[in-house]
């Protein structure tokens, strides 16, 4: 209540400096009977609970906001869960493809060994077969046979070297790796 007697002291006080003429408390003064109906006013509002029932609403009101801001932290908290569980499982892919591409490249460079051991095994038969070929030659023909399987096996391995060791065979036998050990851990 006091805070409505304040009210009514601020709205006599600011009212247009008397503008009305004649005495303040006469019905014929508009201020004096703007001022009872204002008071009126704020007595029914009293009477019927107004106040009380605005300060409910706003109660639930900020109830209702406080359980959204709850709601929105729930939400906030499970975000940065899963935020952190999806980094981890992208960290795991990643160690993952790792360990893959090193063991596609192990694997890649032991198949260019095995290749290489394997030319240098066929080489040195040709050259074998080649030298009995030759020794069993005649004395002239000697030369001539020798330097002619030299450049044939020269020209032979160099062939071998591009058939089996071309680009798109190498990266064929990469692709073909990394599709095995891709099968082999999954």
């Amino acid at each position: 209540m006091r805070m409505t007697l304040a009210t009514v002291l601020a709205v006599t006080a600011a009212s247009p400096a008397l503008a009305a003429s004649g005495p303040f408390f006469s019905l014929t003064n508009t201020n004096f009977v703007v001022t009872i109906a204002f008071i009126l006013f704020l007595g029914v509002l009293a009477f019927f609970k107004v106040p009380g029932l605005l300060g409910k609403q706003l109660d639930s009101r900020a109830e209702s906001i406080k359980s959204d801001l709850d709601e929105a932290r729930a939400l906030r908290e499970e975000a940065q869960t899963l935020l952190a569980s999806y980094e981890r499982k992208q960290s795991q892919v990643q160690e993952q493809a790792d360990r893959i591409v090193a063991s596609a490249k192990a694997d890649a460079e032991a198949a260019a060994e095995q290749a290489k051991a394997d030319l240098e095994k066929s080489i040195a038969r040709r050259i074998a077969a080649a030298e009995d070929q030759i020794s069993s030659a005649e004395a002239a023909a000697v030369k001539a046979v020798r330097d002619q399987a030299i450049a044939v096996a020269i020209t032979v391995a160099r062939e071998e070297m591009m058939r089996q060791m071309s680009d798109a065979d190498a990266s064929q036998m990469i692709d073909a790796s990394i599709e095995e050990v891709g099968a082999k851990l999954h």
